[in-house]
């Protein structure tokens, strides 16, 4: 029989299913012999079980606050799967926020957990709430099976010990159930209310397998199938997530010390750039230098980077989401690192500060700098109990207008520009000054805008202070002394009844305070 050129392909198919072959490397025994070894003389598993976490009482309240929102239905919140990386690594697991604030956990648990708040007579569940809630996970296998040395996602030998769901009970004061058991607890009963049925809400587009689950239990339970309007379904499902959302618009104790301890790692990142500003300005891809070790802190502090570092040098600080990275440092221009550690329970700290790469500003740097500090400066005055969130954008436009007025730069007076029909101003200032932060950079998006935009500042709240001005060296709207200069300042706020209080106060923002810092650094 001849044999195939090469390009031609042969007619006999393989019988090995294709999401096998990527176990083909691995090469792993299977003999009787090597399974009876390896199922022996491993020393017993600690059996202590831990304390409660400090975060348990906290994550109780919250889930009671979204019980008392939906009583009667089924609440279904996802962790989510991994994310396959490359054929059969994987991305490093983050969950759901929602999931993570619900449940109090952060790093120590698998991807595909489910939390599940299932009805119950209305006073009768968890901390005299509506519903009862359990936490669906799989434990990872112990060395008193198989699947221990076998199974690369779930063994211990592969990937580490993780809790039980013993212990994840004792850590939590949350039920725990296994996640076989989960599509039995998410399907039965479905149904619309009206007949006895349970309504089912669901976190969407995280897991995609739970969103078939539920949609096939809607369509398999409704008197009319035909008739199913599944998108006001999702709209049921949308307020679930807009709930979760505007539930993180006001911090607990716990939540603030987290973000507290974010911030300061975060700061001490900053102490890592400036240190690392001498080996950037001799590599030819400096602002990888700087990247990195700001991402070093990060990891070695925190669990991670909250947000892909911005570390621009030059005209690349004019790009608002630089983060490619890969420009040079050179002496003369400013460096601009928009940064923030994630702490283990995945709340993220998120500061900005714009230095002189030769430890001095020049007289324009000097002068774009001073403006948006004032800016900054005006935004925080005005963030007081019971302002409105937006209120500190507007002070900080107002600032800023002026000072582009007063450098001949607007083509218009600053009052016409900071109209609603104006606007001039808006081409060196184009994102917003605020957005709350916690667990995700920019927490409680999918909250109402009257919440948002027009709800008033209340302690609790915590928000960035981020105003800027960027002038691109390519923008012949400005003299050619500012080209090329971008600056933003930006600071982690949290309202208190007294006022605002500056979370990230440890890093200077004065001119005359940035430099002196730089020389000690640098001296050091």
């Amino acid at each position: 029989m001849p044999g195939h050129e090469p390009g031609q392909h042969s007619a006999q198919q393989s019988t090995q299913p294709l999401e096998d072959r990527v176990d083909n490397r691995s090469q792993r025994p299977s003999s009787d012999a090597f399974k009876a070894f390896m199922a022996s003389q491993w020393s017993p598993a600690d059996q202590t079980l831990p304390p409660l976490d400090a975060v348990a009482e906290h994550a109780a309240r919250r889930r009671r606050a979204i019980s008392d929102r939906f009583p009667g239905e089924r609440l279904v919140i996802p962790a989510g799967p991994p994310k396959v990386r490359s054929n059969d690594t994987n991305y490093r697991f983050r969950p759901h926020s929602a999931f993570a604030h619900l449940t109090g956990l952060g790093v120590d648990h698998e991807p595909d957990a489910v939390l599940v708040l299932e009805p119950v007579e209305e006073g009768k569940g968890d901390g005299g709430g509506h519903h009862s809630a359990t936490l669906y996970f799989r434990p990872l296998a112990g060395r008193d099976t198989e699947q221990f040395y076998a199974n690369a996602h779930t063994g211990e030998f592969w990937v580490g010990r993780r809790p039980t769901l013993t212990e994840l009970n004792a850590r939590l004061g949350l039920a725990t159930a296994h996640l076989e058991e989960l599509e039995l607890a998410l399907t039965k009963g479905v149904g619309a209310p009206e007949i006895g049925g349970i309504s089912v809400r669901l976190v969407r587009k995280v897991d995609e397998n739970l969103d078939a689950l539920i949609d096939t239990a809607r369509f398999n339970t409704a008197q009319n199938p035909e008739n199913l309007d599944l998108s006001e379904l999702d709209a049921l499902d949308d307020q679930l997530k807009e709930a979760l959302s505007e539930l993180r618009l006001i911090k607990d104790e716990w939540e603030l010390e987290q973000l507290q301890s974010a911030v300061d790692a975060t700061a001490e990142g900053f102490e890592a750039i400036v240190r690392a500003i001498p080996r950037a300005v001799t590599h030819r891809r400096g602002e990888r230098v700087i990247e990195t070790a700001f991402y070093a802190k990060a990891r070695e502090e925190g669990n991670d980077l909250g947000y892909d570092t911005i570390a621009a040098g030059g005209n690349n600080a004019t790009t608002l989401h630089w983060t490619t990275n890969n420009g040079p440092i050179r002496e003369g221009e400013l460096l601009l690192v928009d940064a923030g550690v994630e702490a283990e329970s995945l709340y993220t700290a998120d500061v900005t500060r714009t230095v002189p790469i030769t430890g001095r500003f020049s007289e324009v740097q000097r002068r774009v700098y001073q403006a948006v500090l004032d800016a900054a400066d005006a935004a925080f005055a005005a963030a007081k109990p019971g302002a409105k969130f937006r209120s500190v954008h507007t002070a900080a436009m107002e600032v800023l207008a002026t000072r582009l007025e007063e450098w001949g730069l607007l083509t218009v007076s600053a009052a016409e520009a900071l109209t609603i029909e104006g606007q001039q101003h808006r081409r060196w200032m184009p994102h917003g000054t605020s957005h709350h932060l916690g667990l995700d950079v920019h927490d409680c998006a999918q909250a109402r805008a009257e919440l948002y935009l027009d709800g008033e500042l209340t302690p609790g709240m915590v928000f960035t202070i981020e105003p800027g001005l960027y002038f691109k060296s390519e923008d012949l709207a400005v003299p050619e002394e500012y080209r090329g200069i971008g600056v933003r300042i930006e600071d982690d706020i949290v309202m208190t009844a007294g006022g605002p209080v500056n979370l990230s106060a440890a890093l200077p923002r004065t001119p005359d305070e940035v430099e002196a810092w730089m020389g000690r650094l640098l001296e050091g």
